[in-house]
């Protein structure tokens, strides 16, 4: 792996693979749904849209066009702490994906027109994917703001509908400007390579972007509660209730050993028929349909700082009392916490993690989306290729520690009652 960094501040990583003649171009810049002012909620999602609707150099739909002409596939995504932009393509069209992505980090076409078009978008997406679909906002949306006290934590990241319409141009203007600068943002590139050729196109194309102040790290953490925090929420198209129970999980960038040790728990307490959770709420008890747990907001424990949570999640038939879940549920995790986790149990879970990691690190693309994570949350893009590896040193004694730390006394539980049957 090579790095440099601009003169403007861009940083840049570097991940030859000469085996397969292919490319990924990626560009993740420090900005996510926590740094959305009051006011102003979802707008770092709407913003990513923005950066698809042309830029100084590239009509709108010439992105879209350039790379599927050239076999090559896009897209962008927007996460608690910072927004990606993405492509995959043959090794030949490097350097038109280098232009395109520059060129949308110098200028994109932020106007009235793409504004209005936009926010009609964004509504759309939030309509088809919360407001009119079964479990829309369970519990990704609702939970937090039971779990956490600050605007940065507790908002919805997707946007209301009021502060979407009433975003501006100024608006947009000022949030490229305060939060896309080159300092801001992480140039990731892997695959067929020649590293010397690749930092020449990368001067070419970004060197001339002018820099600009690059905002502080916002400060995301939380005092650790102290006390049950309850909510309950209303799903009219839900076919069945659920409960979601959050607990507060150690700082993943300053206490990564630590939090290790959680993300190994909640595998071992939901992956797989053999898992605790699996066992003991579905197959015995059936006091579920379903249950997951799992690290992080959008489930990928390594792509968020701090705060953040472990949420079980459980779907429970209409007959089945919330309360009764919950206390499954508490009961198998103390059972960790008392007696702790054999060394062949914990192995099957750090294989199936492992695996994860390997699978999501199959692909070019994949591989380099993850050594950007690392570089913008961790200051190290090494960290996603010894992520498997320190799993796999994760001690039982670690896992039974984070057991410990789930305490009924402090979860957030967010009960879910399924209303349509009601006349």
């Amino acid at each position: 792996m090579e790095r440099f960094r601009l003169e403007n501040g861009l940083r840049v990583v570097l991940a030859p693979d000469r085996s397969v003649p292919v490319v990924a171009v990626t560009v993740s810049y420090d900005v996510g749904m926590r740094n959305e002012p009051q006011g102003r909620t979802g707008f770092a999602h709407l913003f990513e849209h923005l950066m698809f609707q042309g830029s100084a150099n590239v009509p709108k739909m010439e992105h879209a066009r350039l790379v599927q002409a050239a076999g090559g596939t896009f897209n962008g995504s927007t996460h608690q702490d910072y927004t990606n932009y993405y492509q995959a393509l043959p090794a030949e069209a490097l350097e038109r994906a280098l232009f395109l992505e520059a060129d949308r980090m110098a200028a994109p076409a932020i106007t009235e027109e793409n504004l209005r078009n936009q926010i009609d978008v964004v509504k759309e997406e939030i309509r088809v994917n919360v407001l009119n679909r079964p479990y829309g906002a369970f519990p990704w949306l609702q939970l937090p703001r039971i779990a956490f006290e600050s605007f940065a934590n507790t908002h919805d990241g997707y946007g209301s509908f009021v502060d979407l319409e009433s975003s501006t141009v100024e608006d947009a203007t000022d949030f490229f400007h305060r939060y896309y600068a080159p300092g801001n943002a992480v140039l990731a590139l892997g695959g067929d390579l020649d590293v010397e050729e690749t930092e020449r196109l990368v001067r070419r194309w970004f060197g001339p972007i002018e820099a600009r102040e690059v905002p502080p790290t916002p400060h995301t953490g939380e005092p650790s509660p102290t006390s049950v925090r309850r909510g309950v929420v209303e799903d009219p198209l839900a076919p069945a209730p659920a409960v979601a129970i959050g607990w507060r999980v150690p700082d993943p960038v300053g206490d990564l050993d630590t939090y290790l040790g959680t993300v190994l728990l909640a595998e071992l307490l939901s992956e797989g028929d053999a898992s605790r959770l699996e066992r003991r709420l579905v197959h015995d008890d059936r006091l579920a349909v379903a249950q997951s747990s799992y690290v992080g907001l959008f489930g990928d424990p390594f792509d968020v700082r701090d705060a953040t949570l472990l949420t079980t999640q459980v779907h429970h038939p209409a007959a089945v009392a919330p309360e009764q879940v919950i206390t499954a549920v508490n009961e198998e995790i103390g059972r960790v916490a008392r007696e702790g986790v054999g060394p062949d149990e914990l192995a099957r879970v750090q294989a199936r993690a492992e695996a994860q990691l390997l699978r999501q690190a199959d692909s070019v693309l994949g591989r380099t989306l993850s050594f950007a994570n690392a570089e913008l949350i961790h200051g190290r893009a090494e960290l996603a290729g010894e992520l498997a590896a320190r799993l796999a040193r994760v001690t039982p004694e670690q896992v039974q520690t984070a057991a410990r730390g789930l305490d009924p006394g402090t979860a957030a539980i967010l009960e879910l009652r399924a209303t349509g049957g009601r006349r």
